[in-house]
């Protein structure tokens, strides 16, 4: 009877022996963060930029902002003759002071000379290729005034004229002498691209015309 006693007592002490032990907790716990509580996956998504249209330049695209800009003539008409003086608006040639004295050849119609090209349109550039003087012209193409008057200066100006296949005439009347000798000019004749066609001079007294001719082919 004893020795069941002590063997209760023993079972009983050592149950409340171990149920004083603290078990281990195998349970996870997450910490809230601001970058899971906003994202189900915990990523974080960065903001899409809306694109800059006025900023942004595709170097693919071309650049049309230039679009109805007058470019610059490509066609150097004014350098490399040396003749030109370039202090000044008004570009006087270097080598002349006063046009060459009247002679009585210039007092007739001067023909320059004429030439064939495949080109659509020709650009006529002239210039006073002596003493600027202050020359007058008026041009026609092919029997028509085209330009009533134009006045020659130490740079060139001129015109484009549009090709007719066959004859196309151009005149060039003197208007007067200005203040120094006979009505004087350069003329260049240039194709689409830049090619100089040909170069002509003219000496005319008041009335007088130089005549080109450019065949169409």
């Amino acid at each position: 009877m004893i020795k069941q006693i002590v063997f209760f007592s023993f079972v009983l002490f050592s149950w409340v022996t171990f149920s004083q032990i603290d078990l281990p907790n195998n349970s996870v716990r997450f910490d809230a963060t601001d970058s899971n509580l906003n994202s189900p996956t915990g990523f974080e998504i960065p903001a899409l930029k809306a694109p800059s249209l006025s900023n942004t330049k595709n170097p693919n695209t071309p650049d049309n902002s230039e679009i109805g800009k007058e470019k610059e003539n490509q066609i150097d008409m004014q350098n490399g003759d040396g003749l030109l003086e370039y202090s000044g608006t008004n570009k006087a040639p270097k080598y002349f002071t006063k046009d060459k004295e009247e002679k009585p050849e210039y007092g007739k119609d001067q023909y320059l000379g004429d030439f064939k090209t495949t080109a659509k349109k020709a650009t006529f550039m002239y210039r006073d290729h002596e003493f600027v003087d202050g020359d007058m012209i008026r041009i026609y193409v092919n029997g028509e005034i085209a330009i009533p008057q134009a006045r020659l200066e130490g740079s060139f100006r001129g015109f484009d004229l549009p090709l007719q296949d066959g004859f196309n005439k151009i005149d060039f009347e003197a208007l007067n002498q200005g203040s120094s000798g006979p009505n004087t000019a350069q003329l260049n004749i240039y194709d689409e691209i830049g090619n100089l066609l040909a170069s002509y001079e003219w000496n005319l007294l008041t009335g007088n015309k130089a005549t080109a001719i450019v065949v169409k082919q």
